[in-house]
């Protein structure tokens, strides 16, 4: 795919990196970082959040993050670290039941994790995908909260905006909630997220996987400081993602801020000449 050509200083919030066989081996695929680090460049994007895959069930992410903070040394990336947890991310009643014989494993991320990761400067924040990595307990999230670093939620019809409230929302922390809150395509989920910002000050979107324009333009337009880039890479190229953007019906100054100014904002990591 040809480079793209634009004048936009363009910074990504949401990318994977897979550092080890086991995390290729549950996503299928296998991109190199300077794969990813190539097609990155292509869509003239200069600097990427990363962190790992999904890893296999029963393996922490301790090594996946670790392996992920050190190929992004010398490289464009912030390696953010991946958390998982004991409680069920559903919010029906068979969850609610499961959640209160929930108890820690070893591969459960643990408060010291956090702080750990906190206090570690190869590390600008966390990601979480609850549908799949769990929820982690609250000792674990209140932690989160004292370290008041980004946490990255996956967030769409397995953890809808509901569930979004119910467990993340009463801690004071600055959530980013992927693909605008509605994966996979639900526009409706979407709009729906887009409602929590209008309550909820530190709540922000990023852009991976929102393929409706309209969708786009309203969160752009109503919450202007609130909209970050994600292109999703690598399972979609960056350049579709840059491309979803370029093309919206809104002025060079908001697409400015969608692109560089708000994720920076919120990652200092990802700012002009920022030492990483």
């Amino acid at each position: 795919m040809l480079g793209l050509e634009h004048d936009f200083r363009i910074v990504d919030t949401r990318a994977t990196l897979d550092p080890d066989e086991s995390s290729v081996a549950t996503h299928g695929r296998d991109i190199s970082p300077e794969r990813l680090e190539r097609e990155m460049l292509q869509a003239g994007i200069v600097r990427a959040v990363a962190s790992p895959g999904q890893r296999a069930p029963g393996r922490s992410y301790l090594r996946a993050n670790n392996a992920v903070a050190r190929l992004s040394i010398d490289r464009p990336f912030v390696a953010f670290a991946r958390l998982n947890g004991p409680r069920d991310a559903g919010t029906g009643p068979a969850s609610v039941v499961r959640n209160l014989r929930a108890e820690r494993d070893d591969h459960h991320t643990r408060p010291d994790d956090v702080e750990q990761y906190s206090y570690d400067d190869r590390f600008h924040g966390f990601t979480l995908a609850p549908h799949v990595d769990g929820l982690p307990n609250e000792d674990v999230l209140s932690r989160l909260e004292d370290a008041d670093l980004p946490l990255f939620v996956h967030a769409g019809r397995e953890f809808p905006p509901e569930a979004v409230e119910t467990e993340l929302l009463g801690y004071d922390l600055p959530l980013v909630l992927g693909s605008f809150g509605g994966y996979p395509l639900d526009a409706e989920l979407m709009n729906r997220t887009l409602d929590l910002l209008d309550e909820h000050d530190r709540v922000y979107v990023d852009t991976s996987a929102v393929r409706y324009r309209e969708v786009l333009e309203r969160g752009v337009l109503e919450h202007p400081d609130r909209v970050l880039f994600g292109s999703g890479a690598p399972d979609v190229h960056p350049n579709v993602g840059v491309m979803e953007v370029l093309t919206l019906d809104v002025s060079e100054d908001l697409m400015a801020r969608v692109l560089a100014k708000n994720p920076a904002r919120l990652v200092p990591a990802l700012a002009e000449g920022a030492d990483v």
